[in-house]
């Protein structure tokens, strides 16, 4: 069986729908970190990757089409410098199919907050999702599911000004399979569909470094941090500076 993959070429065996990857990390090298991750976890998805990094003010992402070691490079990660990161590779599921802007971790903008999202898995009911929050007055660009999940996400932080309350009112109203990972400048979370259908784990580095959640456990092998748990079904778990 074949197992080279050209740029634009599909795999000739089973694709996993996309791999996402998150660390908590005050003085480590996040961005290279994620970019190990998600090399480690490819065969999740060949389409496109991208990186998106928090220093405590705002967040900065690199992303394109292409494999991992194709969009990055020594300059690109080094561009990315801050404490907490989550990253994204991409096998379309829904949504536009190759393209820039389907690309992940999906920026987003509360207020003057920007938050970065990277998602595994398909909403069922996105169309309505989209519905609703253009009623809102809200624009949407992307044509993803994952747009959709940020903007719902957005929408409620900007009433309840607690990201928390946000992504615990979107996991109320979005249907389907997801895993998802989700950074603001100085915060990582990371949640599950109530179901758990997707997959994503929790690890921790050595000496109490840091912390790492991957949608499989080779994602955190290769940065050396240690399996603790999976995300449970329907739990948002937060990672920053006081704690889990």
């Amino acid at each position: 069986m074949s197992t080279s993959i050209l740029p634009g070429e599909r795999p000739d065996r089973l694709e996993e729908e996309c791999a996402v990857f998150g660390v908590f990390a005050p003085g480590e090298d996040v961005a290279r970190m994620t970019c190990f991750g998600l090399q480690a976890l490819q065969h999740r998805g060949q389409e496109s990757a991208g990186i998106a990094v928090g220093d405590g003010e705002t967040i900065m992402v690199s992303k394109d089409l292409g494999l991992v070691t194709q969009v990055f490079d020594e300059s690109r990660l080094a561009a990315l410098e801050g404490y907490v990161a989550v990253g994204h590779a991409r096998y379309s599921t829904s949504g536009a199919a190759a393209s820039w802007e389907a690309a992940q971790p999906h920026i987003s903008a509360i207020d003057e907050i920007l938050i970065a999202l990277a998602h595994n898995g398909t909403l069922v009911n996105t169309n309505s999702l989209r519905a609703r929050l253009i009623d809102e007055g809200i624009q949407l660009r992307a044509g993803t599911d994952s747009e959709v999940a940020a903007k719902a996400i957005g929408s409620v932080t900007q009433k309840t000004h607690h990201l928390r309350e946000g992504i615990r009112y979107a996991m109320q109203y979005m249907e389907g399979a997801y895993a998802m990972v989700l950074a603001s400048p100085d915060t990582l979370y990371a949640f599950r569909d109530p179901n758990g259908i997707r997959p994503l784990c929790i690890g921790k580095l050595p000496e109490g470094r840091g912390w790492v959640v991957s949608s499989e456990t080779c994602g955190l092998d290769i940065v050396g941090a240690e399996y603790v748990r999976d995300v449970e079904p329907g739990e948002i778990v937060r990672f920053n500076k006081a704690g889990v």
